[in-house]
């Protein structure tokens, strides 16, 4: 979603720039002008050494000036410069969330992608910070902060709000995503709230089956939709009593974003890069602590409303235009 919604805005800027994208054969054509590779990104190992073998050669017959790798890792030797971004440094803070034989081939590839680009996007100051700290060998000056874009649909929201009976969690079922202790307060929440009931979206993670669990032992009152389809999610915003997200580790926090854009009254986490995007907009809690995730949870039932809303300048075309200035850059070293 991210590469779509960046893509479609660069293409309406008419900056003078060619855009050429590189895809695989799953994501297929993307913009106006696309190359489809013969590279399958199911099979992550062959995408990697395609993206370090091949994509080189490809890039030059092309004649590309400038490369944009759109998630973390970058070819060691493309021949021309290139911008990298980096949603998250989660191998680093949390490599207990990662398999033993996967961690290693993070640790390498991204710390060669923030070797070898002349710049890095960071979608948020805490993610630029944490590459300062974990890679210390990079210069300030090389990184650019672009936050994500929120799509217009999510501001139209709020002029449509009808608030139903669910507290709404929008977010991958990784450990980080804190849903066992979501459920755990809600069953809690339940005992004096009986008619609120939970809803759950957002694609598999690593501890889904887990969840999926947990919430079959509550019945009724919890609905793990998985991931939607958007027309759903954004009538699930729209009727949301509330947005819920304990998340314990964040690189940027988009459905916070979202829910601040579509005017939901909004419970989240008190941690970077959250507590920077939502101040003054949502009951932060210490996702650490069951007791304070439940009087978030009731407080923002009794109706507190938003008390600033996200900055309508966070679009995607503000990204947009940041990635062209980093690209740009880059391009004159």
């Amino acid at each position: 979603m991210y590469l779509r919604s960046l893509l479609g805005a660069m293409e309406g800027l008419e900056s003078g720039h060619e855009l050429i994208v590189f895809t695989n054969r799953e994501t297929g054509a993307l913009g106006r002008e696309a190359r489809v590779l013969e590279v399958s990104a199911a099979n992550r190992p062959a995408r990697i050494l395609f993206e370090q073998m091949r994509l080189p050669g490809a890039l030059k017959r092309a004649g590309i000036e400038v490369v944009l790798n759109p998630g973390f890792t970058a070819p060691y030797a493309p021949g021309r410069p290139q911008v990298t971004v980096f949603h998250d440094l989660q191998h680093k803070r949390h490599p207990e969330y990662f398999r033993r034989f996967d961690l290693p081939a993070w640790n390498l590839l991204l710390g060669m992608a923030a070797r070898r680009s002349e710049r890095l996007i960071a979608v948020s100051p805490a993610t630029r910070d944490d590459l300062l700290k974990f890679y210390p060998f990079l210069d300030a000056g090389r990184i650019d902060v672009v936050p994500h874009g929120v799509d217009q649909a999510f501001f139209d929201l709020a002029g449509r709000r009808e608030a139903g009976d669910f507290l709404l969690c929008p977010s991958t079922t990784h450990p980080h995503k804190n849903h066992a202790r979501l459920l755990r307060c809600f069953a809690k929440l339940r005992e004096t709230r009986p008619g609120i009931r939970l809803v759950l979206t957002g694609v598999k993670g690593f501890v889904h089956d887990g969840v999926a669990r947990m919430a079959a032992e509550m019945g009724e009152a919890v609905e793990v939709k998985g991931w939607v389809e958007r027309s759903e999610l954004l009538e699930l915003f729209r009727t949301a009593r509330a947005v819920v997200y304990p998340s314990t580790f964040e690189g940027f926090g988009m459905p916070v974003a979202e829910a601040m854009a579509a005017g939901v009254p909004l419970a989240c986490s008190d941690i970077e890069p959250l507590k920077t995007l939502a101040r003054g907009a949502a009951v932060m809690f210490d996702p650490e602590s069951d007791e304070a995730l439940i009087s978030a949870m009731e407080q923002v039932m009794d109706g507190r409303e938003p008390q600033a809303r996200l900055a309508a300048s966070l679009t995607w075309r503000h990204a947009a235009e940041a990635t062209v200035e980093s690209l740009v850059r880059a391009a004159r070293r």
